[in-house]
């Protein structure tokens, strides 16, 4: 399994027979200037959306057309993405699991909010989300935009995932001190990777206080389009 960060809360995951977008953002991301956007989205099978913001949105109907890679997301979300014309993949709900090859993809809460620009106004897209995936014997939690929130508890409980990629700038979600804490607290991760920060100065820049802060947990902190292989 490959885990690649495309900056920001962007993600390309090559886990059994899938290659999997999770919010992919490539025009306008400070962190993609100079790497390969085709490469980033090359042989795409699916893209999961976790809410609605342009951070996580905007290039979602361009590659899914460039693709054919379908698209799913909370209902609301999707049903826009579809009529806007992305390939249409699954409207579902928080708790809900869809299959995609030998790949698992669950919709989970999150703590944030969820907005697209639609003529000139924000309008809500559906709650916040995050994914839990399951493939090749591995489950990782993949976060979305949160705050630290008490479902944790349970999603730590029942899902027992073993990776975790958690957003962690601070500003717009939790920082690395809420992430080691819920890390701490809530999970038995072997393996967490941080996202949603060093994208702009607000956020924060470095990883190394979460590393710090768990010692017995292989932090690993992402470099654009370099494959973490797990």
């Amino acid at each position: 399994m490959n885990i690649v960060w495309l900056g920001h809360g962007s993600f390309r995951i090559e886990i059994g027979d899938q290659v999997l977008l999770i919010d992919p953002w490539i025009n306008g991301n400070p962190m993609m200037e100079g790497h390969d956007a085709k490469a980033a989205i090359a042989g795409a099978t699916h893209i999961l959306v976790t809410h609605g913001h342009f951070d996580h949105s905007t290039d979602i109907v361009e590659i899914s057309q460039s693709t054919g890679a379908p698209v799913s997301a909370i209902f609301e979300l999707a049903k826009k993405l579809f009529s806007l014309g992305a390939v249409e993949g699954h409207a579902f709900g928080k708790g809900g699991t869809i299959t995609l090859g030998n790949v698992a993809a669950t919709l989970v809460p999150a703590t944030h909010s969820s907005s697209m620009e639609v003529d000139g106004q924000a309008t809500y897209m559906g709650a916040e989300t995050g994914f839990i995936l399951r493939g090749e014997g591995h489950t990782i939690y993949i976060s979305g935009d949160t705050g630290i929130m008490a479902d944790m508890e349970w999603i730590g409980d029942y899902y027992k995932p073993n990776i975790g990629i958690l957003s962690a700038g601070g500003y717009f979600t939790m920082d690395m001190s809420g992430a080691a804490y819920v890390a701490k607290r809530y999970f038995d991760f072997k393996t967490l990777i941080p996202c949603h920060y060093r994208t702009f100065e607000l956020l924060e820049q470095s990883a190394d206080g979460l590393a710090r802060a768990l010692p017995e947990v292989d932090v690993i902190e992402p470099q654009v389009m370099q494959a973490i292989t797990l």
